[in-house]
């Protein structure tokens, strides 16, 4: 597995680039805010909510699919594994 840690903002940014295979994810939002997880064009209102302060999110992210995070307000610590194949 290789873990990064990621710096979510109120601007979308790749927190899982696009591989050729599809991959069993872990994302773990550490602090009390939500991150919010979709496309390219994720925002608040259309993204996927994380809890806040939860245990890890496990996702299936399927091949071709580059995964996009992003916040409401302020700024949220992202911790992310993914597989060493991928």
């Amino acid at each position: 597995m290789i873990s990064s840690q990621h710096t979510v903002t109120t601007t979308a940014s790749v927190v899982i680039a696009a591989a050729e295979s599809w991959r069993t994810v872990y994302l773990h939002v550490t602090g009390n805010g939500v991150v919010y997880l979709g496309g390219a064009g994720v925002t608040s209102s259309t993204g996927t909510a994380t809890e806040k302060a939860a245990v890890p999110f496990q996702m299936i992210l399927p091949a071709g699919e580059t995964l996009y995070a992003v916040t409401a307000s302020a700024t949220e610590d992202l911790r992310v594994l993914t597989p060493s194949a991928s």
